[in-house]
């Protein structure tokens, strides 16, 4: 009895085991979890546990929220400016899409070389070597042009390693428009006219692809498109375009179009507008490369787009003085904006102002790095990890190479606030230990 007992419990006891090593598998511990979608890690895994906190939070869609006001705003414009015979509005909106994506969407796909620096991991979050969150929402342009959409918005969370102060945030939120005209539609009452040039008709594989490169070799059109197309379609873009700055900023806002470059449009402008006595850059636009048409099985077809970043707006029209803020669910920051109040100037006052804390952090970098070679993005990511939204701001203060030995030095100022109390400088201090402790750690290098 004893003996058929004992074997019971070493059976529960394996069985536990194997359960609980199941749980905690390779397969499963080398995986990472974004938006209900599972996905195999590699070499180029860099998202961060922080980074992924923000995905599927949708502050865009929350009512009343500054971005929310804002991206209605501009979905309203366009319900309202771009009608069918019948008075609907042609214009479909996406603002649900997964920010997951593959290299080939987010690069490949919108005609983005190789070699080109956005790629880069110290650029991107890469969720492995084929998919990151998406570092624009024209990353979703080719799927939709394919599915049979010619007129759309794309509205959605954006992810860039970039610098941490005020004014920029790892997570920000765009809007991408697409718009396609057959010539059917284009020329309706001139049907003499053309989209293409006649031997491009004629032979289109004579026509080398354009080669990307950060000089635009023909800011005036594409060799495959008429002047004619181009100059109705660049009419179209720019006068939709001011329309909706005059809709955001007021009938009299001054604004100018200064030309530009982007690898998916050519030409290419940005529009600026004249605000609180300085040039804003409001939105990037152009005339959709004929490549990416084709590859989306559309033909006889010319299109234009812009993409239009939403915390840019927010904070110029409601004076928010922190990118952080955006992301607040302190009632006094948010009962600030309504909806129905926009066009009556609304202001941002602020809820409390909460005293700074600074501390520096210096650093050797291991043998033979120099401080050019160093990714200062990956060491923003770690502070943003440890210290959250505790960190306001932080900056390069200080660098040095030790004429000796050769090592090279690194001090970093790091500015902590918090948006909704004031912090003592004994939390500061705990903070900023764990900050040096894990930088060490985890960028191989030494603190001074």
């Amino acid at each position: 009895m004893i003996r058929e007992l004992n074997k019971i419990l070493k059976y529960r006891k394996d069985l536990v085991w194997h359960v609980r090593n199941q749980s905690t598998s390779p397969a499963v511990r080398n995986t990472v979890s974004v938006c209900n979608g599972n996905y195999p890690t590699d070499s180029w895994t860099n998202v961060t546990p922080k980074i992924l906190s923000y995905t599927g939070r949708n502050i865009y869609l929350q009512k009343n929220h500054p971005l929310c006001i804002i991206r209605n705003q501009i979905v309203n414009y366009f319900y309202k400016t771009f009608v069918n015979p019948k008075g609907n509005a042609i214009f479909s909106v996406f603002d649900n899409l997964s920010p997951v994506v593959t290299t080939e969407q987010n690069f490949d796909q919108l005609l983005i070389p190789k070699d080109h620096v956005s790629r880069a991991k110290s650029d991107c979050y890469y969720v492995n070597e084929q998919h990151l969150l998406r570092a624009h929402t024209t990353a979703h342009q080719v799927d939709l042009l394919k599915s049979g959409l010619d007129n759309y918005l794309i509205v959605g969370d954006v992810y860039r390693r970039d610098e941490i102060d005020a004014t920029h945030f790892p997570v920000f939120h765009q809007i991408d428009a697409v718009r396609t005209l057959h010539r059917d539609k284009l020329f309706k009452n001139n049907l003499e006219l053309e989209i293409f040039e006649s031997n491009f008709k004629v032979n289109p594989s004579s026509f080398l692809p354009i080669k990307s490169s950060l000089k635009c070799i023909d800011q005036s059109k594409q060799p495959c498109h008429t002047m004619e197309s181009v100059k109705v379609m660049e009419h179209e873009i720019k006068t939709v375009l001011v329309g909706l700055a005059q809709h955001l900023f007021g009938k009299n806002v001054e604004y100018r179009w200064v030309d530009s470059y982007f690898p998916f449009t050519q030409p290419s402008w940005e529009l600026e507008v004249y605000w609180k006595g300085e040039w804003l850059e409001l939105l990037g636009s152009g005339i959709i490369r004929n490549e990416i048409l084709e590859k989306s099985g559309i033909s006889n077809t010319i299109g234009w787009a812009f993409g239009v970043g939403l915390e840019r707006l927010a904070m110029v029209l409601f004076e928010i003085p922190d990118i952080r803020l955006f992301w607040s669910n302190d009632s006094g920051f948010l009962n600030q904006f309504k909806a129905e109040d926009f066009g009556k100037h609304i202001k941002y006052k602020p809820v409390s102002v909460y005293p700074q804390c600074s501390n520096d952090v210096s650093f050797w970098l291991p043998d033979n790095v120099k401080p050019e070679n160093f990714s200062e993005n990956d060491f923003y990511d770690l502070v943003r990890d440890v210290g959250g939204d505790f960190v306001e701001q932080v900056s390069l203060v200080d660098k040095f190479t030790n004429a000796k030995t050769g090592k090279s030095s690194l001090c970093f100022r790091i500015v902590y606030r918090h948006m909704e109390k004031t912090l003592t400088q004994d939390e500061v201090n705990e903070i900023h230990s764990k900050i040096a402790s894990t930088v060490e750690q985890s960028l191989n290098v030494t603190i001074r």
